[in-house]
């Protein structure tokens, strides 16, 4: 069959690409390998664990917190099977969100595994036989699965990954997480507020890395306060399912050697790239030496036609990243201009509080000829913080000195993930923090110290 475009892999990247190419008009194919759509982030990813994270967030709260506003709690447990069930709930209702969108856009849905046959033809293996389509274009958009340490396997009973993190049948009494990234400290803040020990195995000196060190120090003491143990400096050599646990050695910044004891463990240490069984050599396509697949400007391979979105390129995996490039191919394809910039693009750590982040980091900008200016503002001194209780955490504004326009915003607070979207605007609008600091800002808000935080890189702010 013939289709204007072929997309492979149905995740934020793939069914967004369809969306938009749908809504220009061209006759689009997407191909899941799995019965639904949605990838990683819908199914074993980004919603599932955003699910568990907002239910252990309000058992924490009920335990810990609602005892300071005066309501009284009795006889609280966890039913950790209940709260798994409501998160697969969460995936279904997305997952049907998905198909009709599919149909409303008029994209053919095909269940199968896609490989290349040359760079305008591919072979889909389905249940029902080998189905070959051929595209004008095709954009592939397969994801990513998680890594792992050489010589330590994930045999998804003790050892694990973030997959099966989200299904567990007990709450781990002691879970060791290699990996201080995002995912470690998501999915160890989640346990962490059920009632699990939690410690995080980091080989960097700082949890978050390539993150700026202020908003990284920042959440590690709030999360240390929730009882996240964190062991940076420590290179992790051996992981051992011992058949009621297991055992993780490792050697920290002098030298010693150490061991973690616990009933799981849990690879926290980035993703690869998934190409496996594309056949991308048929298109004339050859993955670098970190399995990412190479593109130029208009994410166009080495195969004319041919598109790489999402975690199968170089950059960060994220899935408002995927949907973004998704959106830019469909209309390249299509002859439109298409713009990405990814100086304004999010970065998201959904614990509680929440941290976010957009721009240059002040690492980043040392050592650069750019003068800059800092400004930092305490929660601690937020009056609708104060109120809520969420006092850990600030935000903070690097700004040019000169110019004063916004290099970079990072914040650690409650609601982060929904506040840097004024910061991220400002950025794509290029605005000064005079820009911001001249907006009426709501009082008492959490948005608000955004502002003081850009008063603060004049030595301005008004409640410090």
């Amino acid at each position: 069959m013939q289709y204007h475009v072929i997309i492979i892999g149905s995740g934020p990247g793939g069914y967004v690409a369809a969306i938009r190419c749908g809504q220009l008009g061209l006759k689009t194919a997407l191909i899941e390998k799995y019965p639904v759509l949605g990838g990683t982030c819908l199914n074993v990813g980004c919603i599932p664990s955003k699910a568990m994270l907002d239910s252990s967030e309000h058992y924490h709260n009920a335990a810990k917190n609602f005892a300071a506003h005066g309501i009284n709690t009795q006889s609280l447990s966890v039913d950790l099977a209940a709260m798994v069930a409501r998160k697969a709930g969460v995936v279904k209702k997305i997952n049907g969100g998905v198909a009709y969108l599919m149909k409303k856009n008029k994209v053919d849905v095909l269940n199968g595994f896609a490989s290349f046959v040359d760079a305008h033809t591919v072979n889909v293996a389905t249940a029902r036989g080998t189905q070959q389509l051929t595209g004008a274009s095709i954009i592939i958009a397969t994801g990513s699965k998680p890594s792992t340490l050489p010589g330590i396997a994930i045999d998804k009973q003790r050892i694990i990954s973030s997959t099966e993190a989200l299904v567990l049948k007990e709450i781990p009494k002691h879970l060791v997480i290699i990996g201080g990234g995002v995912i470690g400290v998501e999915l160890g803040s989640v346990y962490a507020r059920l009632g699990s020990k939690v410690s995080v195995v980091e080989y960097m000196p700082q949890i978050l890395a390539g993150m700026d060190g202020t908003l990284a120090t920042e959440l590690r003491k709030s999360l240390a306060k929730q009882g996240l143990e964190f062991h940076t400096g420590h290179k992790v050599s051996a992981a051992q399912n011992t058949g009621a646990g297991v055992r993780v050695a490792a050697t920290d910044k002098d030298g010693k050697e150490v061991a973690f004891e616990g009933d799981y463990c849990m690879m926290a240490v980035g993703r690869r790239p998934y190409t496996e069984g594309l056949n991308l050599a048929a298109a004339g396509i050859t993955p670098d030496a970190k399995g990412c697949i190479p593109v130029t400007g208009h994410f166009q391979t080495t195969a004319p036609g041919v598109y790489a979105i999402g975690d199968v390129i170089e950059g960060p995996m994220l899935a408002h990243k995927a949907s973004e490039e998704g959106v830019y191919v469909a209309e390249h394809i299509a002859g439109h201009n298409p713009y990405i910039n990814y100086i304004t693009l999010p970065g998201i750590v959904y614990t509680w509080p929440e941290a976010a982040t957009v721009g240059f980091t002040e690492e980043e900008l040392v050592g650069r000829d750019i003068a800059y200016s800092v400004g930092i503002f305490p929660m601690s001194a937020a009056g609708r913080a104060v109120a809520s209780g969420d006092t850990d955490g600030m935000i903070k504004v690097i700004a040019q000195k000169e110019t004063k326009h916004i290099l970079g915003v990072h914040m650690v607070c409650a609601r982060a993930s929904d506040l840097i979207g004024e910061a991220a605007i400002a950025m794509e609008k290029k605005a000064t923090t005079d820009d911001i600091i001249r907006v009426i800002h709501g009082h008492p808000t959490f948005y608000e110290n955004f502002k003081e935080a850009c008063l603060a890189t004049k030595g301005r702010a008004v409640h410090i």
